[in-house]
């Protein structure tokens, strides 16, 4: 038995699909006796108590029809963590899923929110059940992704969010940083059917060529600098010359792209359809992509009243966001509801330092990252302060020690992370040409990485795709319902020989 688990183990490392992958991952779990632990409902790590208790007055309402009932119970609280059923270490133990009864109390939610969805009646009514759609989506919350920085290592998100799209789990809040920012700004810009022609990996190692045509061209062995022109040409052939309005208005995804200031007293953007819309997105990824030392600072452009592009913020010149925000959290947070972040981390600075979320548990290893990460934060800080007080003459050292403080005190991760098996890479090859043999290994990287968790995004969003399915369902039918009130109102307010 010892032996086929690790050939079994093998077999998952080498997979060139996710169905081969899934396969291989269940036939392990019923070797390794995962598939019974999944069975049984007690275990220390969640409230399994609760949820089974909440799961049988979900399904007593619904084998009797009670919808007052059903939707009293959804009422008194919808959220991801219920018990701590959203714990990453409960889905370290199998390859494939995690306890039955979590994916059982998350499919009777969905169930009843259909149930509830569908219902010709008026108890509840249409506004009451809007009301509720509402409120629950608000406490739910929604999920993002967010990819990193990376430099080349940014291919890696291809295979990432190939693996999402093929899987309909791809979410509609998305973020990207220096290489990110590239890879989140084609995801914004194309529809879903473009999305999954562009994914196709043979057309898309095509497109991603002239990524190694660049770095051929632009690079020299001694001063290993990308030319200005051909990058701002490969960024106009992989992303449509739209603003972020036209963007979400196109896509309905909501692309956000960080940028770091080049001068002192700046701070970061988030640019996004909320607080930037008539900003075009390829000044955006070009100004992102911005490596210090590397590629000059960038001025953004917007679209005029007129329709014509002209300087945004024109005194003020963008850096790599990956320098002051990599995984803006809380701004996506604030704007759009966010508080289920999915990442994609590439960053070369601290690849090494990060280790999987989905296996985290107590240990000598673990606890050492994070003393290491929690002293380093606090000597920059003390450092950085030091700086800013006897420096205040030289503003060059001072930037490069804001810049440096800012890289150190980001947080790197989210609720789930999806992070490469390398961690380890020459900073001299960063920017080096890449072969097409290299592109696909990191593109397969990406969706090997991907694909053990695919069941945890799957679970962990399916009650808040569901939300959004049905309240883009309902507020369209709350105008339809508003306008028939409307006049049916007017209709009653008319003198009895002019309603005739």
């Amino acid at each position: 038995m010892p032996s086929t688990i690790k050939k079994l183990e093998k077999q998952l490392e080498e997979a060139n699909s996710y169905e081969e992958w899934k396969s291989l991952a269940i036939e392990h779990d019923r070797g390794s006796g995962r598939a019974h632990w999944k069975k049984i409902d007690k275990t220390s790590l969640y409230d399994y108590a609760s949820i089974r208790s909440r799961l049988e007055r979900l399904r007593y309402f619904r084998e009797n029809n009670d919808n007052i009932g059903l939707l009293f119970t959804l009422n008194e609280g919808i959220h991801g963590n219920m018990g701590g059923m959203g714990k990453p270490v409960l889905y370290s133990r199998a390859k494939f899923g995690t306890k039955n009864l979590i994916g059982d109390y998350v499919d009777a939610i969905v169930d009843a929110l259909e149930h509830l969805r569908s219902l010709d009646s008026d108890h509840p009514g249409f506004l009451e059940r809007l009301d509720f759609f509402r409120r629950a989506s608000k406490c739910y919350g929604r999920s993002a992704l967010m990819l990193s920085g990376g430099a080349i290592l940014g291919n890696f998100h291809v295979g990432v969010v190939k693996s999402l799209v093929e899987q309909d789990l791809l979410p509609d809040v998305i973020s990207g940083a220096s290489a990110g920012s590239l890879i989140a700004a084609v995801l914004g810009t194309r529809s879903d059917d473009e999305l999954k022609a562009f994914l196709d990996t043979e057309r898309l190692i095509e497109e991603l060529r002239m990524e190694m045509d660049l770095v051929n061209n632009g690079l020299s062995n001694a001063t290993p600098r990308i030319n200005h022109r051909m990058l701002k040409e490969k960024i106009a052939k992989l992303i449509p010359d739209m603003t972020f309005q036209e963007a979400y208005e196109k896509t309905g995804r909501h692309i956000n792209i960080s940028i770091s200031p080049s001068d002192v007293h700046q701070t970061s953007r988030l640019l996004n359809a909320i607080a930037s819309p008539n900003v075009y997105i390829r000044k955006a990824v070009l100004a992102s992509c911005a490596v210090p030392g590397v590629f000059p600072p960038v001025m953004l452009e917007a679209k005029n009243v007129h329709g014509h592009p002209q300087p945004y913020l024109a005194t003020r010149r963008w850096i790599d966001g990956s320098f002051s925000d990599d995984l803006p959290a809380k701004r996506l947070a604030r704007l759009y509801g966010v508080n289920h972040f999915i990442v994609s981390q590439t960053n070369p600075i601290v690849l090494w330092m990060l280790h999987d979320a989905k296996s985290d548990q107590a240990g000598v290893v673990s606890s050492l990252r994070h003393f290491t990460m929690r002293s380093l934060k606090e000597w920059y800080k003390v450092s950085n302060t030091l700086v800013q007080k006897y420096f205040k003459s030289s503003p060059k050292i001072r930037r490069m020690a804001n810049m440096a403080n800012a890289v150190v005190s980001q947080e790197y991760t989210g609720d789930i992370n999806i992070i490469p098996r390398y961690r380890f890479f020459d900073p001299r090859k960063l920017l080096n040409e890449l072969t097409e043999e290299q592109l696909r290994f990191f593109i397969r990287e990406g969706e090997r990485a991907t694909w053990p968790k695919l069941e945890m995004i799957r679970t962990s969003t399916k009650i808040s795709r569901k939300l959004t399915d049905i309240l883009e369902e309902y507020e369209a039918e709350e105008l339809t319902h508003l306008s028939k009130q409307h006049q049916h109102h007017l209709g009653a307010d008319l003198p009895q020989g002019r309603r005739a």
